[in-house]
Protein backbone atom coordinates (compact mmCIF):
# COMPACT_ATOMS: atom_id res chain seq x y z
CA UNK A 1 0.00 0.00 0.00
CA UNK A 2 1.53 3.63 -0.60
CA UNK A 3 1.80 6.43 1.27
CA UNK A 4 -0.95 8.33 -0.20
CA UNK A 5 -3.04 5.40 0.71
CA UNK A 6 -1.80 5.41 4.38
CA UNK A 7 -2.69 8.47 4.79
CA UNK A 8 -6.06 8.84 3.34
CA UNK A 9 -7.23 6.02 5.09
CA UNK A 10 -5.70 7.58 8.54
CA UNK A 11 -7.63 10.34 7.29
CA UNK A 12 -10.75 9.35 6.48
CA UNK A 13 -10.85 6.90 9.87
CA UNK A 14 -10.35 10.29 11.90
CA UNK A 15 -12.84 11.86 10.32
CA UNK A 16 -15.24 9.02 10.65
CA UNK A 17 -14.71 8.60 14.18
CA UNK A 18 -15.03 12.73 14.88
CA UNK A 19 -18.26 12.95 12.79
CA UNK A 20 -20.59 9.54 12.60
CA UNK A 21 -21.44 9.95 15.92
CA UNK A 22 -22.11 13.75 15.48
CA UNK A 23 -24.37 12.31 12.99
CA UNK A 24 -25.82 9.51 14.84
CA UNK A 25 -26.66 12.41 17.14
CA UNK A 26 -28.68 14.36 15.11
CA UNK A 27 -30.80 11.94 13.53
CA UNK A 28 -31.71 10.54 17.37
CA UNK A 29 -32.86 14.04 18.22
CA UNK A 30 -35.74 12.92 15.80
CA UNK A 31 -36.25 9.85 17.84
CA UNK A 32 -40.07 9.49 18.43
CA UNK A 33 -39.52 6.60 20.76
CA UNK A 34 -38.17 7.55 24.36
CA UNK A 35 -35.68 5.50 24.70
CA UNK A 36 -32.25 6.41 23.53
CA UNK A 37 -31.61 2.76 21.91
CA UNK A 38 -35.31 1.84 20.24
CA UNK A 39 -35.59 3.69 17.15
CA UNK A 40 -39.85 4.79 17.06
CA UNK A 41 -39.62 6.68 13.89
CA UNK A 42 -39.76 10.70 13.17
CA UNK A 43 -40.43 13.55 15.00
CA UNK A 44 -39.69 17.06 16.69
CA UNK A 45 -41.56 16.03 19.78
CA UNK A 46 -38.38 16.42 21.87
CA UNK A 47 -37.22 19.85 20.32
CA UNK A 48 -40.83 20.84 21.74
CA UNK A 49 -40.09 19.68 24.93
CA UNK A 50 -36.43 21.28 24.90
CA UNK A 51 -37.64 24.64 25.17
CA UNK A 52 -40.04 24.12 27.36
CA UNK A 53 -37.08 22.89 29.63
CA UNK A 54 -36.76 26.17 31.62
CA UNK A 55 -34.00 24.61 33.57
CA UNK A 56 -32.07 24.15 30.72
CA UNK A 57 -32.96 27.24 29.25
CA UNK A 58 -31.76 29.40 32.24
CA UNK A 59 -28.65 27.47 32.53
CA UNK A 60 -27.89 27.99 28.69
CA UNK A 61 -28.50 31.38 29.10
CA UNK A 62 -26.27 31.71 32.24
CA UNK A 63 -23.60 29.58 30.20
CA UNK A 64 -23.98 32.65 27.40
CA UNK A 65 -23.60 35.51 29.69
CA UNK A 66 -20.49 34.06 31.53
CA UNK A 67 -19.32 33.27 28.23
CA UNK A 68 -19.27 36.76 26.96
CA UNK A 69 -17.87 38.74 30.05
CA UNK A 70 -15.33 35.55 30.43
CA UNK A 71 -14.32 36.02 26.88
CA UNK A 72 -14.03 40.04 27.10
CA UNK A 73 -11.93 40.10 29.78
CA UNK A 74 -9.84 37.41 29.16
CA UNK A 75 -9.18 38.86 26.07
CA UNK A 76 -8.39 42.74 27.48
CA UNK A 77 -6.20 41.04 29.63
CA UNK A 78 -4.15 38.39 27.43
CA UNK A 79 -3.98 41.25 24.81
CA UNK A 80 -1.77 42.91 27.29
CA UNK A 81 0.30 40.16 28.37
CA UNK A 82 0.79 38.99 24.45
CA UNK A 83 1.95 42.71 23.34
CA UNK A 84 4.16 43.04 26.94
CA UNK A 85 5.71 39.61 25.99
CA UNK A 86 5.95 40.22 22.34
CA UNK A 87 7.00 43.86 22.33
CA UNK A 88 8.96 44.34 25.70
CA UNK A 89 12.10 42.49 25.13
CA UNK A 90 14.05 40.99 28.08
CA UNK A 91 12.87 42.82 31.74
CA UNK A 92 13.15 41.53 34.81
CA UNK A 93 10.14 39.56 35.62
CA UNK A 94 9.77 37.58 32.12
CA UNK A 95 10.49 34.92 32.89
CA UNK A 96 8.14 34.72 35.40
CA UNK A 97 5.13 36.29 33.90
CA UNK A 98 5.69 34.05 30.86
CA UNK A 99 4.92 31.33 33.06
CA UNK A 100 1.95 32.66 35.31
CA UNK A 101 0.86 33.40 31.79
CA UNK A 102 1.21 29.73 30.52
CA UNK A 103 0.62 28.42 33.43
CA UNK A 104 -3.01 27.88 32.97
CA UNK A 105 -2.79 25.72 29.72
CA UNK A 106 -1.00 22.87 31.01
CA UNK A 107 -2.45 23.13 34.51
CA UNK A 108 -5.00 19.85 35.47
CA UNK A 109 -8.63 21.67 35.51
CA UNK A 110 -9.44 20.15 39.11
CA UNK A 111 -5.99 21.60 40.66
CA UNK A 112 -7.40 25.39 39.06
CA UNK A 113 -10.92 24.80 40.06
CA UNK A 114 -9.72 23.45 43.35
CA UNK A 115 -7.17 26.67 44.41
CA UNK A 116 -9.46 28.68 42.52
CA UNK A 117 -12.42 27.59 45.21
CA UNK A 118 -10.04 27.82 48.04
CA UNK A 119 -9.09 31.47 46.94
CA UNK A 120 -12.68 32.83 47.08
CA UNK A 121 -13.13 30.98 50.55
CA UNK A 122 -9.96 32.81 51.83
CA UNK A 123 -11.13 36.11 49.98
CA UNK A 124 -14.39 36.22 52.08
CA UNK A 125 -13.51 35.39 55.01
CA UNK A 126 -10.60 38.06 54.86
CA UNK A 127 -12.71 40.61 53.01
CA UNK A 128 -16.38 39.40 52.88
CA UNK A 129 -16.10 39.44 48.70
CA UNK A 130 -17.02 37.57 47.32
CA UNK A 131 -20.00 36.56 49.15
CA UNK A 132 -20.64 33.07 47.89
CA UNK A 133 -19.95 31.31 44.76
CA UNK A 134 -22.03 32.16 41.63
CA UNK A 135 -22.03 33.79 38.41
CA UNK A 136 -19.29 36.19 39.31
CA UNK A 137 -16.46 33.52 40.71
CA UNK A 138 -17.24 31.86 37.42
CA UNK A 139 -16.01 34.94 35.02
CA UNK A 140 -13.53 35.11 37.25
CA UNK A 141 -12.13 31.72 37.09
CA UNK A 142 -12.76 31.56 33.71
CA UNK A 143 -11.35 34.94 32.37
CA UNK A 144 -8.03 33.59 34.80
CA UNK A 145 -7.72 30.62 32.23
CA UNK A 146 -9.26 32.26 29.03
CA UNK A 147 -6.12 35.01 29.27
CA UNK A 148 -3.59 32.69 28.85
CA UNK A 149 -4.96 30.92 25.59
CA UNK A 150 -5.47 35.06 24.43
CA UNK A 151 -1.87 35.23 25.50
CA UNK A 152 -0.34 32.72 23.60
CA UNK A 153 -2.55 33.88 19.80
CA UNK A 154 -2.20 37.62 20.35
CA UNK A 155 1.94 36.89 21.33
CA UNK A 156 2.14 34.81 18.25
CA UNK A 157 0.55 37.33 15.49
CA UNK A 158 2.44 40.20 16.98
CA UNK A 159 5.91 38.19 16.31
CA UNK A 160 5.10 38.20 12.54
CA UNK A 161 4.30 42.16 12.93
CA UNK A 162 5.92 44.13 10.41
CA UNK A 163 7.28 47.04 13.02
CA UNK A 164 7.97 49.34 9.55
CA UNK A 165 4.39 50.42 9.52
CA UNK A 166 4.69 51.63 13.27
CA UNK A 167 7.72 53.49 12.67
CA UNK A 168 6.36 55.09 10.19
CA UNK A 169 3.65 56.18 11.93
CA UNK A 170 5.92 57.77 14.26
CA UNK A 171 8.15 59.40 11.59
CA UNK A 172 5.08 61.11 10.49
CA UNK A 173 4.20 62.26 13.79
CA UNK A 174 2.34 59.80 15.24
CA UNK A 175 2.36 59.38 19.37
CA UNK A 176 1.60 56.36 21.85
CA UNK A 177 -1.17 55.35 22.55
CA UNK A 178 -2.30 56.35 19.21
CA UNK A 179 -0.59 53.94 17.04
CA UNK A 180 -1.32 51.21 18.95
CA UNK A 181 -5.09 51.94 18.34
CA UNK A 182 -4.36 53.29 15.02
CA UNK A 183 -2.28 51.03 13.84
CA UNK A 184 -1.47 48.29 15.30
CA UNK A 185 -4.88 47.00 16.40
CA UNK A 186 -6.60 47.19 13.06
CA UNK A 187 -3.46 44.92 11.81
CA UNK A 188 -4.00 42.18 14.91
CA UNK A 189 -7.95 42.31 15.28
CA UNK A 190 -8.25 38.90 13.36
CA UNK A 191 -5.98 37.60 15.82
CA UNK A 192 -8.21 39.43 18.79
CA UNK A 193 -11.26 37.70 17.19
CA UNK A 194 -10.11 34.51 17.07
CA UNK A 195 -8.96 34.94 20.65
CA UNK A 196 -12.30 36.27 21.91
CA UNK A 197 -13.99 33.10 20.24
CA UNK A 198 -11.69 30.43 21.52
CA UNK A 199 -12.56 31.98 24.91
CA UNK A 200 -15.77 31.97 24.14
CA UNK A 201 -15.74 28.24 23.66
CA UNK A 202 -13.56 27.34 26.20
CA UNK A 203 -16.08 29.24 28.54
CA UNK A 204 -19.20 28.14 27.53
CA UNK A 205 -17.50 24.33 27.36
CA UNK A 206 -16.11 23.89 31.08
CA UNK A 207 -17.45 21.92 33.03
CA UNK A 208 -15.23 21.01 35.96
CA UNK A 209 -13.34 24.25 36.98
CA UNK A 210 -17.36 25.90 37.06
CA UNK A 211 -18.34 22.85 39.30
CA UNK A 212 -15.63 24.06 41.83
CA UNK A 213 -16.75 27.63 41.91
CA UNK A 214 -20.52 27.38 40.94
CA UNK A 215 -23.13 27.90 43.48
CA UNK A 216 -26.80 26.78 44.08
CA UNK A 217 -28.97 29.61 41.42
CA UNK A 218 -25.30 29.58 39.15
CA UNK A 219 -25.28 25.62 37.08
CA UNK A 220 -24.01 26.41 33.64
CA UNK A 221 -25.44 24.25 30.47
CA UNK A 222 -22.61 22.10 30.87
CA UNK A 223 -22.81 21.07 34.44
CA UNK A 224 -26.90 20.28 33.99
CA UNK A 225 -26.12 18.40 30.75
CA UNK A 226 -23.72 15.86 32.93
CA UNK A 227 -26.65 15.89 36.20
CA UNK A 228 -28.91 15.33 33.66
CA UNK A 229 -26.43 12.57 31.68
CA UNK A 230 -25.60 10.53 34.70
CA UNK A 231 -29.53 9.72 34.87
CA UNK A 232 -29.59 8.49 31.32
CA UNK A 233 -29.22 9.85 28.19
CA UNK A 234 -32.60 11.80 27.35
CA UNK A 235 -33.76 12.53 23.79
CA UNK A 236 -34.31 15.79 24.37
CA UNK A 237 -30.26 16.15 25.09
CA UNK A 238 -30.08 14.84 21.65
CA UNK A 239 -32.11 17.75 20.57
CA UNK A 240 -30.44 20.37 22.85
CA UNK A 241 -26.86 18.84 21.30
CA UNK A 242 -27.87 18.81 17.80
CA UNK A 243 -29.18 22.73 18.06
CA UNK A 244 -25.57 23.31 19.52
CA UNK A 245 -24.28 21.79 16.29
CA UNK A 246 -26.55 23.80 13.97
CA UNK A 247 -25.63 26.76 15.45
CA UNK A 248 -21.48 26.32 15.28
CA UNK A 249 -22.00 24.71 11.63
CA UNK A 250 -23.48 28.50 10.40
CA UNK A 251 -21.04 30.29 12.31
CA UNK A 252 -18.69 28.23 10.50
CA UNK A 253 -20.09 28.24 7.00
CA UNK A 254 -20.99 31.97 7.21
CA UNK A 255 -17.12 33.10 8.46
CA UNK A 256 -15.98 30.85 5.57
CA UNK A 257 -18.02 33.15 3.17
CA UNK A 258 -16.93 36.22 4.74
CA UNK A 259 -13.42 35.16 4.04
CA UNK A 260 -13.88 33.92 0.57
CA UNK A 261 -16.05 37.35 -0.54
CA UNK A 262 -12.87 39.56 1.61
CA UNK A 263 -10.15 37.45 -0.80
CA UNK A 264 -12.19 37.91 -3.66
CA UNK A 265 -12.42 41.77 -2.90
CA UNK A 266 -9.05 42.10 -2.22
CA UNK A 267 -7.72 40.02 -5.54
CA UNK A 268 -10.18 42.65 -7.39
CA UNK A 269 -8.61 45.71 -5.98
CA UNK A 270 -5.07 44.26 -6.87
CA UNK A 271 -6.18 43.85 -10.06
CA UNK A 272 -7.73 47.54 -10.64
CA UNK A 273 -4.48 48.60 -8.99
CA UNK A 274 -2.53 46.53 -11.61
CA UNK A 275 -4.68 47.96 -14.34
CA UNK A 276 -4.22 51.21 -13.35
CA UNK A 277 -0.49 51.44 -13.58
Amino acid sequence: MSRRAVLVAAASAGFLLLYVPLLILVIYSFNASRLVSVWGGWSVRWYGELLGNAQVLQAAWISVQIAVLAATIGTALGTLVGYALARFGRFRGRLLLTGMATAPIVMPEVVTGLSLLLMFIAMEQAIGWPQGRGVVTIVIAHATFCLAFVAVIVQARLADFDRSIEEAAADLGGRQPWIFLEITLPVIAPALVAGWLLAFTLSFDDLVIASFVSGPASSTLPMVVYSKVRLGVSPDINALGTIIIAVVATGVILGAWQMRRAERQRMRDVQRALAGD
